[in-house]
Order: structure tokens, then sequence, then C-alpha cells
């Protein structure tokens, strides 16, 4: 397997778990906002990162 797709496929699923949480801090109306502020950006940054890599990586056998 390729070390990039895992590495994509590692970044989109702590970028998943990260979006998550903010939301639902969220939902919840936690009192730490900026926190959650920053869970959700660092989340869509891991988030769309990682597709881009799974993405744009081409299988060589």
């Amino acid at each position: 397997m390729n070390v990039k797709r895992t590495f994509g496929t590692i970044l989109t699923v702590l970028g998943v778990i990260g979006l998550i949480y903010a939301g639902w801090g969220f939902v919840n109306h936690s009192e730490q906002t900026r926190g959650l502020l920053v869970y959700g950006i660092i989340g869509l940054i891991f988030f769309v990162s990682g597709i881009g890599l799974v993405k744009n990586t081409k299988d060589e056998a």
C-alpha cells in the first residue's frame, strides 16, 4: 500500500474526528468557543488535505 495514500487516510480520519468534536461542542452550547473554532478549522484542514492526498495519489504496481 502506498505511504501517501495511508497518510491521507489517517489525515482524513483525524479531520472527521475534529469536525465531529467541534460540531458536538457547538450543539451542546459549550462555553469554549475559541477551542471549538480551532478544532473545527484544524479538522477541516486535515480532512481536505487527506482527501486530496487519497484522490491525487496514483496506484503503481
